[in-house]
């Protein structure tokens, strides 16, 4: 058994194109007017023949539609590039195969189509759940259009999840509280709860640096809606499996899993990373960032000699501890030490536990509730060696 097999095996696609671009938003995405969908999908079948004749019957878990905004693409697109997937890999039994939407691009005639390609799984950017605050993160949906996008993808799919941020400007514990309760009101079976961050080269990032984005919370604050997320949560029978993440037991996203599990998973379009175990050797991909440059090393056939780089054993030990130690099912100890061909330091790991961030059961290495507030600092301290 190769270790990746302890993860699974995935492939991301992405889709490099929103209406608009949100300033809080630091992912490879793009605003453009014409995007001829059929040259899209002779280069994404293009990919999908070029890996797959690489990763020969390996049995495919997942597959998830990344962007950009996804709903944005046709249809028939998506069908097309789902049937040549099912034709190039051996499929798990009920595969999860999900596709991220946007309130405002969603069509009761267009979702119908997704699941009528295969999509099984949408995943809804609602970010806020009130006008006010939709208007400050730059979103283009009203707050009833998302809870309409949301009824929409419910009454097609099976499973819908949606993305709330929080530790917005302005906003209070008690307002994040009953915001909460409203969403796990709504929700299915998953929730993705995100802190607001400012980010580099985002419009907030820039913003932020030149003295704007008043009302940020202060740290305590911040710690406080966490704690208050993951209580809210856990009491409404949505514990956080991972640390952003929550789902009913079984619900979880296992596309992400396989991120955090350490699996391998193919990286098809702009930006795209991906890992991939080839002869016993883990490698990394990512393609270039431009939606131009990318189709055009596609169309010229190229993209097979884009740089990969090799993961030393280090590079794979400390990926497997930034990922493992997210989830709360934690790290396996003996995988861990079959990576690096090392433990953990006892002394390190000893004192984490006595100063409560740490604990160990049935040889798994898990953060208490503290230590996923702290996460970087508890992962800088294992990390070095």
């Amino acid at each position: 058994m190769e270790d990746w097999q302890h993860g699974g095996f995935g492939l991301y696609l992405h889709w490099p194109y929103c209406e608009s671009k949100c300033p809080y938003c630091d992912f490879n995405s793009h605003v453009e007017k014409h995007i001829d969908q059929k040259q899209w999908q002779r280069a994404y079948l293009s990919e999908i023949d070029r890996l797959g004749r690489e990763t020969q019957g390996r049995i495919l878990n997942s597959v998830f539609f990344g962007g950009g905004t996804p709903s944005l693409m046709s249809p028939d697109l998506v069908a097309a590039i789902i049937e040549r997937i099912r034709a190039t890999w051996p499929m798990s039994n009920d595969p999860e195969i999900t596709l991220e939407a946007n309130p405002g691009s969603v069509e009761a005639g267009r979702f119908r189509g997704f699941q009528q390609a295969g999509v099984t799984r949408v995943s809804m950017g609602m970010q806020a759940m009130n006008d006010e605050d939709l208007r400050k993160l730059g979103r283009k949906h009203s707050a009833i259009e998302a809870r309409q996008a949301f009824e929409i993808a419910r009454s097609c799919f099976d499973r819908v999840s949606f993305d709330l941020i929080y530790a917005r400007q302005d906003q209070t514990l008690q307002a994040w509280r009953e915001e909460l309760g409203r969403a796990l009101e709504l929700a299915i079976d998953h929730l993705s709860l995100y802190q607001l961050t400012i980010e580099d080269g985002t419009a907030f990032g820039d913003r932020f640096a030149k003295g704007g984005l008043k009302g940020l919370p202060s740290e305590d604050l911040s710690a406080e809606m966490f704690e208050t997320t993951q209580e809210l949560c856990e009491k409404a029978g949505l514990p956080a499996y991972e640390v952003s993440n929550h789902a009913r037991p079984g619900c979880e996203s296992r596309h992400n899993l396989i991120y955090w599990r350490g699996g391998d998973y193919l990286g098809i379009g702009p930006g795209a990373h991906g890992r991939m175990t080839l002869a016993g050797e883990r490698w990394a991909t990512e393609a270039p960032k431009s939606p131009a440059l990318w189709l055009g090393l596609v169309e010229s056939g190229k993209t097979p000699e884009l740089p990969r780089s090799l993961l030393t054993s280090d590079d794979h030990r400390l990926e497997y501890l930034l990922m493992s130690l997210r989830l709360g099912e934690g790290l396996d100890l003996a995988r861990y030490q079959d990576i690096a061909g090392a433990a953990l330091s006892p002394a390190k790991l000893q004192n984490l536990t006595d100063i409560g961030m740490l604990t160990a059961k049935n040889g798994r290495l898990q953060t208490t509730l503290n230590g996923r507030m702290v996460l970087n600092a508890v992962l800088r301290e294992l990390a070095t060696t």
